[in-house]
C-alpha cells in the first residue's frame, strides 16, 4: 500500500502538484474508487488509481485557466501585508544589535554559561559538565549574565 501511494504522489508531483494539492487530488482518487467498487468490480486497482488522479489532475487543470492566476494576485496584493513596517523592523534591528553589545561587554564565563544555555538548549546539568565546573555555578553564570543584560537593555542606549 506504501508503494501505491508513493507512486501515485510521484505521479501528480510529475504533473506540477504539489503538497495539500496532491494530498487533495490522492483523496479524492481513493473515494471515486470506492464509489466505482460499489456497482463494479475493478481488477487492477494500481492502474484505476493511476488514470484517477491523472484524470483529475487534468481536470483541474483545465478549471483553473491563467485568468484565475490575474484574480488570485490582485486578491493578494490588495490583502495586507503581514510583514513588521519599516519603522518596527528598524527598532528591532537596534535592540538586536544592543543586546549584541551587552553580550560582547558580558565576562566571557557567564557569557558562554548563558548561550550553551539559551542558543544551544543544554540543560544546567550538561553544561555543568562540558565545562568541568558545578551545576549550582551554572546557574550563577546565567543569574548574573541574565541580570546584567536586563539592566543593559533598560538603560538608555549610549
Amino acid at each position: 500500500m506504501l508503494q501505491l501511494l508513493s507512486k501515485l504522489r510521484r505521479v501528480l508531483a510529475s504533473r506540477g502538484r504539489a503538497g495539500d494539492e496532491i494530498d487533495d487530488l490522492m483523496q479524492e482518487a481513493f473515494l471515486r474508487l470506492q464509489l466505482y467498487c460499489r456497482e463494479r468490480t475493478v481488477h487492477n486497482t494500481e492502474a484505476f488509481l493511476v488514470r484517477t488522479v491523472l484524470n483529475l489532475s487534468a481536470e483541474q487543470g483545465r478549471k483553473s485557466p491563467a485568468g484565475r492566476m490575474v484574480l488570485d494576485q490582485t486578491v493578494a496584493e490588495s490583502l495586507p501585508d503581514p510583514a513588521p513596517p519599516p519603522d518596527e523592523l528598524y527598532v528591532r534591528q537596534e535592540r538586536a544589535q544592543r543586546m549584541k553589545t551587552g553580550l560582547e561587554r558580558l565576562n566571557p564565563r557567564p557569557r558562554e554559561v548563558l548561550l550553551l544555555h539559551r542558543l544551544d538548549g543544554l540543560s544546567h546539568a550538561q553544561i555543568a559538565e562540558r565545562l568541568g565546573i558545578s551545576v549550582s555555578m551554572v546557574e550563577k553564570h546565567i543569574a548574573r549574565a541574565s541580570f546584567f543584560l536586563r539592566d543593559w537593555m533598560a538603560r538608555s542606549p549610549e
